[in-house]
This record gives C-alpha cells, structure tokens and sequence, in this order.
C-alpha cells in the first residue's frame, strides 16, 4: 500500500488548515490499491466546468461528467452517451436517444429532462452554443430517453456544439443542477461519467481526489480521441498542488508523484534523459498564447491603441522567454492554430512582429493619454509566467505607461472576471492560452466571438463578426466556409479582438509506470494502467 510523502503530508496539513470553512478542516491522505498521483496545471478551487473554459477546469469535468457527443482521433463525431442520432430529410430536425443503463453517481437513471436542462444552461455560456440557440426554433422532450431539437435551418450545428472537446465542451448533469442560473456556479458534483468526485477529500487549491465510478458503463469501442470506452483500471486519481516546479519535478523523479500536466521547459533536457520518466508530446494539447485586451475600458475602447500594441509586441521574443527551445515552439499568425484546416496568413500583417516604429507612430495619432495599461501577470503557470514581462517591456518600448500586477492565475480567472474599471480591481490586458483544439474553426474558438456582453473577457462588440460568424454556422460548403474563416480572422485582428503570440507544445512528464496515455484534446485518466 502507498503512503503519502512527507513534503504532501505537511503540504495538505498546513494548507487544508487555512482553508474555507465550509471545506473540511484537514485533507484525509488515505491510501488505495492503485493511485495515480497528478499536479495538474493549476490546483482546482472551481467545480463547475461549464462557467469557465480555463482547462484545469474542462479536465475535472471529464473525470466526472460525459458527454453526449465526442470527437475521435480522426475529429469524426461520435456517440458517447448517445446510443444514437437521427437527422430529418430538410437537415432541421435532430432525433437524440440516449443509451440504456445510464446513471448519475447517487444512483438516479440519466434521462432526456436532464440532458435538455444540461445543453440549455450550457448554450447560454458557450459560444458555439449561443449561435445554436440561436437558430433552434425548439427542444422537446420525447420520452425517459428521447427528445427532438428543430432548427429553423438547415445545419449540422447541434453535433458540432455537443461534441466540441474543449472549450467548455457540454458536459451531462442532473435536471436540479443544470437548472442553476448560469451566472451562479453548481453546489453539487453529481455526474455519470468514469470517475466520482471525492468531496471529503475536497481542499480547493491542494488536493482533488477522484475514485472509480464502479458503476459507469464504458461504451464497447476501443477509446479513440475522447470518443469511445472510457475504461478506468486505476482505483484513484489524485491531484496535489505543487508551489513550484521545481518541487513537482523533484517529486516526479522521486517516485512521489506519477504525471506533471504542465512542465518547466528548463527541466525537459534531464526528464528526457530519466528512463523511468517519458515526456509526451502531443500536437492535440498544444496551445496558442494570446493577448487580450478590455474593450470597456480606456485606453483599449480605442481601436488605435490596441493596433498600436499589437504591432509593439514580438511573438519570437515572447516564445524565447516563454519556452527558449525552438523544439517547442514556432511562430504562429493565423487566429485558428497552426496546422488546423483554417489556418492563414489573412489580415496578420505586422500585427505580433514587434515593429516598435510603427506602433510609436500609431500610437502618436491614436490620442492615447498616456493612461497606465494594467496587465494581469500570473506567477505560477510555469511559461505563462514569463510572457507578461516581455510584452510590457515591448509595450513601454512603443510609449505604454504598463503597471503590470502580479497573482497567482486562479486570482487572474477571477481578476478577468471584472468589468470595473482598473483602479477598482478591474484590468486592461492580459495573457493566456487556447488549446489548437479549441482555436480550430470560428465557432469552436471562444476568443472569437464579438458579441458584447455575451463573448468572453474583453467583452468586444464587433457586429461583423457576429454576422460572418452566423453565416459559417448555416454554410455546408467547404469552400464557403474557407472564404468565411478567412473574412472572420481578417476583422478579428484589424479590430484587436485578439493578439496571437505563436503556437507552443505543452509536454506532459509521466512516469515510465503508466501506460495507455491518451494523446488527444484533454488530459484524460482512462485508458491508464499503472505497473508496480
């Protein structure tokens, strides 16, 4: 039997003794037959992986949530809990049945009220669910298992929005939950998928345990992408919070822990070189760093002024300082992610080259007053960490005042959150990633849409893109939608909607003692088996 390491013990402790009241006042380290033990990118405080896209988040919604729909290795739709899926002859109708024997954790059946509540709470948050809602003329129980969605055109949207992968993918839940507002965060964690959450064991921000849901039924095909049998051959998997990397690898290399999610690029060359540890490199995790503006508040309301910090900053010097090895990186300036179908070149210009002439000059006629630019700067996600720094130099370089404020990235999620202004706790910029998964197509691509209040952090309203983005979603014409994407990336960049800062790997450093990790659009925990 296992025994938690001495640095754990004392980490969960002290930690879990500080934590909120409602938790419980000390983290159990028990022990089980078979652990596999995790630092994840971030340490979970957030159980609801439908009001947030942040990834950390999306990952413990697989661990105990299914979806309806998933992609597999090929990006092919397939049934998950679905045992299937009928189309009607005008393309308008969608007949969806789920499959027998399904349960939530506390032993009620899944039926079709819970997946209606689930798929309206989530289209009001997702963006690819916005614009589906926005062409469903109804959704309509049919029985226990069945129910109907009509659209009032012609297209595939519904399977492209219940099987997105990431994101925020559409995760199943109870009627009583998904009937919660969705400005207001889930209490319950009460899922049908392959893993149950351990809620006594819950210290938000130091440890997430999860056990074997014995009661999941895993579809019969081999796992493929996130598509087919979720089987679960390991008792428990845990995630610890780690307060650096160099504490996590010193961890892994000891034995202590078996997976880090996110991995210090300096640290790669010696894990390369450990035989019992394997570094992962998977082109479905990479990610696209970004920068964000705040379209409420000056001086980025100004259009200029963003075009002016787009063309400051220098995607070579931010991927140097936040990766440093070209093996991991490579200069990306398509909005989509390099190597997914919509890539291109439309409408990047000089944005992301680091012309600090020309953003002097634009900056000069853009009226800027010299208001101090507050960027959010996370500490602890390893090469996040090391972007902001960077581009607040650049943006000085060009004639930016910067107060770059530094936190931890569970404080940036909140942070970002805000809409006042930045003297009273709100912001102007910040940094982060979308996974090439979710950066593929204009709808999959939660940093595109420019609906107001309704699109993600920074909240830009570009009607334009709404419009284009509308007619991508009725289009069937691949050729169309080509044309479409390319228009959409054009007006995303020439409005500053988002900065693309280049394209980076994100290993995964495992121990040689598992096997079957899934290389697909998450960090998943079936398919695992873990040797002595």
């Amino acid at each position: 039997m296992k025994t938690t390491s001495s640095w754990a013990r004392k980490l969960l402790v002290i930690s879990c003794l500080s934590a909120a009241p409602i938790m419980v006042s000390l983290c159990p380290a028990t022990s089980v037959a078979t652990t596999i033990t995790v630092v994840p990118e971030s340490p979970l405080k957030s159980l609801d992986p439908i009001i947030t896209p942040a990834y950390f988040i999306r990952n413990f919604g697989y661990m105990i949530y299914d979806t309806l729909l998933a992609l597999d290795a090929d990006g092919k739709i397939q049934p998950q809990m679905l045992d299937h899926w009928k189309v009607s002859d005008d393309g308008r109708t969608y007949t969806m049945t789920l499959r027998k024997g399904l349960l939530w954790t506390d032993d009620t059946p899944v039926t079709s009220d819970d997946c209606i509540a689930s798929i309206k709470r989530w289209a009001i948050l997702d963006k690819t669910g916005q614009i589906m809602d926005s062409l469903m003329e109804s959704m309509t129980k049919l029985d226990g298992q069945s129910w109907q969605m009509r659209f009032k055109v012609p297209t595939d949207i519904a399977l492209r929005g219940l099987s997105k992968p990431s994101g925020v993918p559409a995760f199943m839940m109870p009627e009583r939950v998904a009937k919660t507002p969705a400005d207001k965060q889930i209490t319950e964690t009460i899922g049908s998928g392959p893993f149950k959450f351990v809620k006594e064991e819950f210290c938000p921000g130091i440890q997430a345990v999860f056990a074997k849901n014995k009661k999941y039924v895993p579809r019969p095909e081999k796992p493929s992408g996130l598509a087919g049998g979720k089987v679960v051959y390991v008792d428990e998997v845990k995630w610890i919070g780690m307060p650096d990397s160099m504490t996590a690898i010193n961890a892994l290399v000891n034995k202590e822990v078996d997976l880090i999610e996110r991995t210090d690029y300096d640290f790669l060359p010696m894990l390369e070189q450990n035989k019992d540890i394997k570094v992962i490199t998977a082109h479905q995790l990479d990610q696209q760093p970004i920068a964000r503006f705040n379209f409420l508040q000056p001086p980025f309301d100004n259009n200029k002024v963003r075009q002016a910090a787009m063309m400051a900053v220098n995607q070579k010097d931010v991927l140097q300082a936040m990766v440093g090895n070209p093996k991991y990186y490579e200069t990306c300036y398509t909005v989509y992610g390099c190597g997914n179908q919509y890539a291109s070149t439309a409408g990047s210009g000089e944005f992301g080259r680091g012309n600090i002439a020309k953003a002097k000059e634009i900056l000069a006629s853009s009226g800027y007053d010299g208001t101090p630019i507050v960027l959010l700067h996370p500490t602890d996600v390893g090469a996040f960490s090391k972007s902001a720094p960077v581009i607040a130099q650049e943006l000085r370089q060009a004639g930016f005042k910067v107060d770059m404020q530094s936190m931890d990235w569970q404080s940036v999620n909140n942070r970002r959150t805000s809409k006042a202004s930045p003297a009273d706790g709100g912001w102007n910029m910040f940094t982060t990633g979308i996974g090439v998964v979710d950066a593929r197509s204009p709808l999959s691509a939660f940093t595109i849409p420019a609906n107001g209040s309704k699109s993600w952090f920074g909240w830009p309203d570009i009607p334009e893109i709404e419009q284009l983005r509308n007619k991508f979603a009725r289009s069937s014409d691949p050729a169309e939608q080509k044309a479409l994407a390319d228009e959409i990336q054009e007006k995303v960049l020439s409005n500053g909607v988002i900065l693309p800062l280049g394209q980076i790997s994100l290993p995964l450093a495992v121990s040689a003692k598992l096997q079957g990790v899934l290389e697909t659009y998450a960090l998943v925990f079936w398919n695992i088996k873990k040797s002595d």
